[in-house]
């Protein structure tokens, strides 16, 4: 069974066998969909700012 996983930064789904695999010093992983999601991760930008993330709160 394929597992199915879950962008950290925009909460889309991951397809099996397409995404990054990003695993901190501590132990844990974290999954995005795209190059575009683990570049904002690294620049440390809030994902509930971002129109089109699924976290997007709408209040700026």
């Amino acid at each position: 069974m394929v597992s199915r996983h879950v962008c950290g930064y925009c909460g889309n789904n991951v397809e099996p066998g397409t995404g990054i695999m990003f695993v901190k010093n501590d132990g844990t992983i974290i999954w995005f969909c795209s190059s575009k999601c683990f570049k904002n991760f690294r620049l440390r930008r809030d994902s509930k700012k971002l129109p089109w993330t699924k976290l997007y709160s709408g209040k700026g």
